[in-house]
């Protein structure tokens, strides 16, 4: 990237981030800007005989996951991942998450044009922690975690697009055509202020793409692959989805509403213990590689985690069933989607609860929102 380009992107970035907390935003223009430069097209890399073998097939597989993308689940075409860049790091940034003692309502951080989401992006990790560590300071539970990939809605692909990244090009063929259709999904569409809705939205686009590109463009063993992964990863996500709601009643109970909590830190504890035991117990039925894929996840889960986990899971499966809807079409599917993005935020996420008699709202002929602006930055 030129110098000027680079100035004009660092200007861009920061117009997205707003002012309230210029050293945050500084590092958030200048952690996307390194990532810039470091990244190549994806040609050059082929060409080059310092690359690996196996990096180049990646990258050769990436392009047809890419040219997928875009001509069979509708996705844009534009200079998004068709470039790579090596970060020499474990992840693409850490975000910071939060939530009270007793709720798993996470903390919010408010943008000018991204509106209030549930978390908070460094490229930094020890930024990132040091963060975390001031948050558990004031009493609330915290995580910081590692992100492979973020989306910048499209706001960058003027100066080159959302790069390939070393931090998820070695995933297996399956979850490598899932974290490309996600994170193109997020320049589909974004809410302002909604980190669920497109959290979610992207997940479900992930999901029914990837199950379309492994049924239609992979082989056997990699099919396989995604099989045995997918099938715990189920599992795993059921077992938090039953203690989510277990906490969720924990913190409205009348415990909880006699403000003894005392009492409501016991059910909590013994929820928690549940979940490690159950845990336990599937983790054993499992064998072969990546097994322990999980074990991170359940050792620092607390309700900050179960409450940013919620964000991608939540509406899934209504996402799913209005894909079914609209005749298994993406343009309608998006249209649709977009439909519900103009309601009041209480009626379209009650329009995606699974069963929810208002779900046919999303068919309703509503205007068509108008986005002047989008925020980039970090984010899953």
């Amino acid at each position: 990237m030129s110098s000027r380009r680079a100035v004009f992107a660092a200007t861009a970035v920061l117009a997205l981030a707003g002012c309230a907390d210029l050293g945050y935003y500084w590092q958030s223009a200048s952690g996307h800007l390194a990532l810039m430069r470091a990244a190549r097209p994806v040609p050059e890399w082929l060409q080059d005989p310092a690359a690996s073998d196996a990096l180049k097939a990646k990258l050769e597989l990436t392009q047809r996951i890419r040219r997928f993308a875009v001509a069979e689940l509708a996705l844009p075409d534009n200079p998004s991942y068709k470039a790579y860049a090596d970060l020499h790091r474990p992840a693409a940034i850490w975000n910071v998450v939060a939530a009270p003692a007793h709720s798993l309502t996470l903390k919010t951080w408010c943008f000018p044009v991204a509106g209030c989401v549930g978390y908070r992006g460094y490229y930094d990790e020890a930024a990132a922690r040091a963060e975390a560590a001031a948050l558990s300071a004031e009493g609330l539970e915290t995580v910081a975690y590692p992100v492979p990939a973020y989306s910048t809605l499209g706001w960058m692909n003027w100066a080159g697009g959302d790069p390939l990244l070393s931090t998820f090009i070695g995933y297996p063929e399956g979850e490598l055509a899932r974290i490309v259709f996600h994170e193109l999904a997020h320049q589909v569409l974004y809410v302002a202020g909604d980190t669920m809705f497109n959290e979610s939205f992207a997940t479900a686009v992930e999901r029914i793409g990837g199950a379309r590109w492994l049924q239609s463009q992979a082989g056997e063993p990699a099919r396989l692959e995604y099989a045995q992964f997918d099938g715990r990863r189920q599992q795993f996500r059921a077992l938090t989805a039953h203690t989510r709601q277990v906490l969720k009643d924990i913190y409205t109970s009348k415990e909880a509403q006699a403000q003894d909590w005392a009492a409501v830190d016991a059910q909590k504890k013994a929820a928690m213990e549940d979940f490690r035991q159950r845990y336990a117990a599937m983790r054993a039925g499992w064998s072969g590689p990546r097994q322990g894929a999980y074990d991170g996840w359940v050792a620092r889960a607390n309700n900050a985690l179960f409450g940013a986990q919620a964000a991608y899971d939540e509406l899934v499966p209504g996402f799913e069933a209005l894909f079914e809807r609209e005749g298994r079409d993406w343009p309608r599917f998006y249209a649709a989607v977009k439909r519900l993005a103009a309601l009041p935020k209480d009626e379209r996420m009650s329009a995606l609860r699974p069963g929810d008699a208002a779900a046919p709202a999303a068919r309703r002929p509503i205007e068509e929102p108008h986005h002047p602006s989008r925020q980039g930055g970090p984010g899953a």
